[in-house]
C-alpha cells in the first residue's frame, strides 16, 4: 500500500500551524524583530539539540526530539516571512494576515515536496531520521555562508531555497517518527 505522503503532510503542517497560532496568541508578533540571521541561529539550536539526542539516546529536558522538528518548521516558515516582509518592530499585522503568509508558505512548502517527491520517487521514506536531522544542519550551514556572504552565490539557490527544503526534512522526519510511534502501538 502506498502512503498518503499528501494527508500526512497535511496532519504535521497541522500540528505546526496550531503550536503556531496558540504561540502568537500568547507572544503576539514579536519575532518580527529577529533578523534572518537570528531565525538562522535559532534553527541551528533546535537542530543541533536533536543531534545530540540522537546521538546520546536520551535527554534531559522533558520535550524530545517531535517539537524541535515543529520548532525548526515553524522558525523556517517565519523567516520566510520576513524574508518578504522584511524586520519590523512593530505589530501591524494581524493574526489572520500573518496565518496568511503561513498558509502562503506551507503550500509552497508542498509543492516543492510534492513535485521533489515524484522526481526523487519519494527516497526519504528510505532514509534515517538521523540523517534527515543532518541535512536539516548541512542546510543550516549553508544558509549561515550565504548569510556571511551578504547574500551571494555564485551558482547556488538562495536562502529561501534551503529553508524550504528545511521545512520538508523537518516534515519527513515528524512523518516517519509518527509512523515509528504507530508501528510500536501494534
Amino acid at each position: 500500500m502506498t502512503a498518503d505522503t499528501s494527508g500526512q503532510f497535511d496532519s504535521a503542517i497541522q500540528a505546526c500551524k496550531d503550536i503556531f497560532l496558540a504561540k502568537m496568541k500568547d507572544y503576539g508578533t514579536a519575532w518580527r524583530v529577529l533578523r534572518p540571521e537570528s531565525l538562522t541561529d535559532q534553527i541551528y539550536i533546535k537542530a543541533n539539540r536533536i543531534r545530540s539526542i540522537q546521538g546520546k539516546g536520551s535527554h534531559l529536558v522533558i520535550e524530545d526530539e517531535w517539537p524541535e522538528f515543529i520548532g525548526i518548521i515553524n522558525y523556517s516558515i517565519i523567516a520566510l516571512i520576513q524574508l518578504e516582509l522584511g524586520v519590523g518592530n512593530d505589530a501591524k499585522f494581524s493574526h489572520k494576515e500573518i496565518e496568511k503568509y503561513y498558509d502562503k508558505y506551507v503550500n509552497a512548502a508542498k509543492s516543492l515536496m510534492m513535485d521533489k517527491n515524484h522526481d526523487y520517487d519519494e527516497a526519504w521514506r528510505n532514509m534515517r531520521v538521523s540523517s534527515l536531522t543532518d541535512i536539516i544542519l548541512m542546510k543550516l550551514l549553508r544558509v549561515k555562508q550565504i548569510e556571511d556572504n551578504k547574500g551571494q552565490t555564485f551558482i547556488s539557490e538562495g536562502v529561501d531555497a534551503n529553508y524550504f527544503d528545511m521545512i520538508n526534512y523537518a516534515i519527513f522526519a515528524l512523518i516517519k517518527l509518527s509512523e515509528l510511534k504507530d508501528s510500536k502501538k501494534n
